[in-house]
Order: C-alpha cells, then structure tokens, then sequence
C-alpha cells in the first residue's frame, strides 16, 4: 500500500523533517508546502535529486499553498509557525502561531479527512490543542511532537557523561515541552542497567537540567532555534505510523483521565501505530514525580485557558 506524507512548512525543520523522511523511505511520497513562492519545490527537488546518490525511491514534491496536491495523506507534520521575536510574549507567540496552525489544519483535514497530525509547531502541547479542536478528530489521530526530541537530547548528554552509544541509552520523559518536562531517571537505561546505578544524582540532576534548556543552548549558540534533531523526531513518529513499527515513544496528547490529569495536553509514552496513537502507557509515578506532571499540566492549562480566551 503506497503511502503519503505531507510536511506543512519548508523552513529548517520541515526540511530536515522531509529530507530524513525521504532516506527512510517512510513513505512513497512526501509533499512539502510552504507559503514563500519556490522554497518548497527547490527544496523537495534539492532531496529527489539525493535519491540516486543515497539510494531511497521516496519522491518528494515540493508546493506553494496548493493543499489539492496533499489530497490522501497518510501522516501530515505541522511545522508552520513563527519563531519567537526579541519584544514578543508567550501570548503573542500563541495568537500569531494559533491562527496559523488552524489555518493549516483546516486546509489538511479538506483533503485528507483521515489524516494523522503531528505537530511540531510553537508553543508545542497548546498548538497541538488548536490543531486537535479545529481537526475534530479523535485524540489518537493528532499528536505533538516534543518528547522524542526531549529524550533524544537527554540520551545523547548521558552518552556522552558515560562514553557509550547513544544508541544504548534508552529513557522516558513526560510533561510539557520545555523548562516544565518531567525526567524520570527511574526509567532511564544504558542497556538495560538503570542510569541511577552508573551516576552520582549530582549528575543526573545536572543532565536533567541542561535536557530542560536544551533548546535554549542551541539558540544560544547559533542565534536560531535547532532543527536536525526536531526534523528528525518528528519524521521518526511519522515513520512508526506509515510502517505500522508500535514505536513506544513519548508523544504530546489530550489526556482524558490517564495519569489523574483530564482535557490536558502533555506528553506522556505511548504506542504508535498504523492507527496513530494506539495505546497510553501509564507508569506507575512516584509522589514527587507526580506532583512535577501535574505541575507541567497546570502550566499547558494556563496556555489552554489564553488560547481559548482568544478564540472566544
């Protein structure tokens, strides 16, 4: 069964996302769209013309604004969205991004009513709410994507702390993106060895926090946010969904009473599928865990309660 991919937004994340997606061979089609005349098609025929010389039959098609030709997506990745500017506040951020986020659902969802929506777009658990309210699909069909990226920072940190592969670190975070993600080092393995047996706390705490401001870091360095690693995490969610590999991973979702926590959006893991979001797997937390979760949610709400005020 051929499948297709849409990725909405050819800036430096959705690129990345479509050029990963194309070497997967995830899919028999990726369509990227942008509203800028041109950076699409020259991007997507930039990636066809790698075919050949890394070997995958992935076409990618690059458009401008012309929704008909994502018409049957299998999987659509929202990248679309403003960067924060130096003078915005979080709120703006959430009204620019929000109307644009709708915008674009609402054009995908026109010809591709069965679509599964990942987003990536900031500010991540309230745009996956947008996305999730203006879809009217079921909650296993739109997902943020926050927590693949997360781990993937915080693995690759504790790689490089114990000198192995990174490929052996296996860990969970939950919560929401950013400062108000919830590590849990309990979960957290180097082949199956909990990392609570190979570090001192000091230096877990110390990974945890720099994992929390990972984002950060980059922007620090390079005076723009990350979008490798981002386009990465977001093509691998949509590789599990197009293959069908129930992936577990932890993925941003409108939770409706797992973990004590109702009409919230957070990331917490799951298992993913052909059909999206094929199971939540609930952990049993402990006390203190449970309270900095529930702190991360309270802080999604406060977003939530801005977002509604404004669609109001």
């Amino acid at each position: 069964m051929s499948m297709k991919i849409t990725v909405v937004g050819a800036g430096n994340v959705g690129a990345a996302c479509a050029n990963v997606l194309a070497h997967m061979d995830a899919a028999s089609e990726v369509v990227l769209l942008d509203v800028k005349e041109g950076i699409a098609e020259g991007k997507a025929l930039d990636i066809w013309q790698c075919a050949p010389i890394d070997r995958f039959n992935t076409k990618t098609i690059g458009v401008t604004n012309d929704y008909e030709a994502t018409t049957c997506s299998n999987v659509a990745v929202i990248t679309s969205g403003l960067p924060r500017k130096p003078g915005m506040s979080r709120n703006d951020l959430i009204e620019v991004n929000a109307g644009i986020v709708k915008d674009v659902t609402e054009n995908l969802i026109k010809y591709s009513p069965n679509v599964i929506i990942i987003v990536v777009s900031n500010p991540l658990d309230v745009m996956t709410y947008q996305a999730y309210t203006t879809s009217h699909l079921p909650r296993t069909k739109v997902m943020g994507m926050a927590g693949v990226l997360d781990t993937g920072r915080y693995r690759v940190f504790l790689a490089d702390e114990l000198n192995i592969s990174p490929k052996d670190v296996q860990a969970i975070l939950m919560g929401g993106h950013g400062d108000n993600m919830v590590p849990l080092p309990r979960y957290t393995t180097a082949c199956g060895i909990p990392i609570t047996e190979l570090l001192s706390k000091e230096k877990i705490d110390a990974i945890v926090e720099r994992t929390k401001f990972g984002g950060g870091e980059l922007v620090k360095l390079m005076g723009t946010s990350a979008w490798y690693a981002p386009g990465a995490a977001a093509a691998r969610m949509a590789e599990a969904i197009t293959r069908n590999q129930k992936r577990v991973l932890p993925c941003c979702i409108k939770l409706e009473g797992e973990y004590g926590l109702k009409d919230v959006f957070v990331g917490v893991p799951v298992v993913l599928g052909k059909n999206g979001i094929e199971s939540i797997i609930e952990l049993k937390l402990t006390d203190k865990e449970h309270e900095l979760l529930q702190n991360s949610a309270d802080a999604v709400k406060e977003m939530m309660d801005e977002l509604d005020k404004m669609n109001a």
